[in-house]
């Protein structure tokens, strides 16, 4: 079930969750395949250069995002994500980092800021995006969780790092899981399933994995990631699960798994807009 709003500007479809922008407080998107100019695989709005897609198509796709969305590209700043669990906060010092100059830092999964007009920027193609939004202390995080982020637990980690940052008490969190791989789309071997029996309670389990035989699972990310928050002490009212699948979207997003890896990148987008 899509909780998600379709919107477009200027050619460029992108995503939005109801229970961020209702506040008022953030300008957020997830993008789709729609509204840039790469070709071929990476048609038309891929957020990575990639052999095959050039550096310029790149640059001219979050040029039109950023238009889209009311930005300039300089006030983004973008992860750079190895799947790891780890967290950047940045500053407006930050700003344009991997869109208009070099980027100095590696291994960033999560970004945090308590800054206003600071987009921050996370990559995917199956992988979970994760959205955290602070209305009582002005900030946001946006971090990305694959199933090593997952068993990581990279929601809860960022839930805690907002705590020490800014203040953030995880009752008064809103968080929104977004577009990624389905359950019944996302079969995984035993050693990921016990990864994720090591990582979850056992009365979890019967939650997250569905056996198939043969050592063969279907992995439920989306409630993984619930259950993180939850225990986190997110309120079940302040999740909002995106419920679109990029694997059983191929004409609309990204996916690795459905590709083969023969694809473009898709972007998660969250700033905090300026206080009037």
């Amino acid at each position: 079930m899509n909780q998600m709003e379709t919107m477009e500007k200027d050619g460029v479809v992108y995503l939005r969750f109801p229970l961020l922008e209702n506040t008022g407080l953030v300008t957020h998107a997830f993008s789709t395949r729609k509204g840039g100019v790469s070709q071929g695989i990476y048609a038309q709005m891929n957020f990575a250069v990639r052999d095959g897609d050039t550096p310029e198509n790149v640059r001219e796709n979050y040029r039109r995002m950023a238009s889209a969305l009311g930005v300039e590209p300089g006030q983004m700043v973008l992860s750079q994500q190895t799947h790891t669990t780890n967290l950047r906060v940045v500053t407006r010092t930050d700003a344009g980092k991997g869109v208009t100059r070099q980027r100095d830092y590696t291994d960033v999964d999560g970004l945090l800021t308590g800054e206003p007009g600071l987009m921050l920027v996370t990559f995917y193609a199956d992988c979970v995006p994760l959205y955290f939004l602070d209305p009582v202390h002005r900030a946001i995080g946006l971090s990305h969780s694959g199933w090593r982020g997952t068993v990581g637990g990279m929601g809860r980690k960022t839930v805690e790092w907002m705590g020490q940052e800014f203040g953030s008490r995880p009752e008064e969190l809103l968080a929104c899981i977004g577009p990624s791989i389905c359950q019944s789309c996302y079969e995984v071997s035993e050693d990921v399933a016990e990864a994720f029996r090591q990582a979850f309670p056992e009365e979890e389990h019967p939650l997250i994995l569905e056996s198939k035989g043969d050592g063969k699972y279907q992995l439920d990310l989306w409630e993984a990631n619930r259950r993180i928050l939850l225990r986190a002490g997110l309120r079940p009212e302040h999740i909002q699960v995106a419920g679109l699948c990029t694997c059983c979207h191929p004409d609309l997003l990204f996916s690795h798994r459905a590709t083969g890896g023969k694809r473009g990148t898709l972007a998660a987008f969250l700033m905090l807009k300026e206080e009037h």
